[in-house]
């Protein structure tokens, strides 16, 4: 005699908690962690790279400090270009990478993994930019001299600042998670992209990015290291010019000039 039989009860679907794996076409998340990725590369990282060859220019001392400042501030769109190329999309890699950590769960205690480690850094590193970002736009941007005006003041107020024991240690920190940061976010941008499917192709950009974060940390180092040149040493705001007086009278005091012509060539 046939019995019935009683239909499993279904499983009851486990929750899943913090962020869920995305794939392609699921929702929009996908489309914004893809975005997310993406502006990390374009153009936020370019923009950093730029910035640490731009501030390179200090190893040059206060004029070519002031002339690069004055050539950036100089460009046509400044307004646009900042908006829409710097702060717009630092705003959103910035906030979403905020969210996607909220969302997630810190298991390193558990799982103490290489991968947890790195997954952990990269968000505290990027939390230390991305405050660090604001508190220095608007320390140059917004407080003392304005540099748009007066970029040859430039090295001086930087200089001043780094006088400061706690803002030099703000600098440094700033600097090595800034260059971790972006060295990580390029290898994870290339597993998450296809670029590196396979373990070796990742070991071997592994390698390549931690040369590069190798690099930005040495050239930032070398130029805060630059602001206390015994040669620039006391730059200040009123005679950024300094350097270039000094060349200049040294220049014609060589051809025996009077004084009181030499005095009106240092005034200039």
């Amino acid at each position: 005699m046939a019995t019935a039989v009683e239909p499993h009860p279904q499983a009851s679907t486990p929750k899943i908690t913090g962020v869920q794996p995305l794939r392609a076409g699921q929702g929009i998340h996908f489309l914004l962690r893809r975005l997310h990725s993406l502006s990390g590369i374009v153009p936020v990282g370019a923009f950093l790279l730029e910035h640490f060859i731009s501030n390179a220019a200090a190893t040059n001392g206060p004029i070519a400090y002031g002339e690069q400042v004055k050539f950036l501030t100089s460009l046509p769109f400044l307004i646009f270009l900042e908006t829409f190329g710097i702060f717009l999309p630092i705003l959103y890699h910035a906030l979403y990478g905020f969210y996607i950590w909220y969302r997630g769960e810190s298991n390193i205690t558990s799982y103490p993994w290489t991968g947890n480690w790195m997954y952990t850094a990269q968000r505290w590193t990027g939390a230390i930019a991305f405050f660090y970002m604001l508190w220095h736009t608007y320390k140059l941007r917004f407080t003392g001299i304005h540099l748009a005006t007066s970029p040859e003041a430039s090295f001086a107020k930087v200089q001043h600042e780094l006088q400061n024991p706690v803002m030099l240690a703000i600098y440094v920190v700033a600097i090595i998670a800034a260059s971790w940061h972006l060295a990580y976010g390029i290898w994870l941008f290339c597993a998450k992209w296809g670029i590196t499917p396979g373990a070796r192709g990742r070991k071997l950009v592994g390698y390549a990015c931690t040369g590069l974060a190798i690099v930005l940390i040495s050239i930032g180092l070398i130029t805060v290291a630059s602001f206390f040149n015994p040669k620039w040493k006391n730059t200040t705001p009123t005679d950024p010019n300094s350097e270039r007086a000094t060349q200049t009278q040294s220049g014609v005091e060589d051809t025996k000039a009077p004084a009181s012509q030499v005095h009106v060539v240092v005034q200039r």
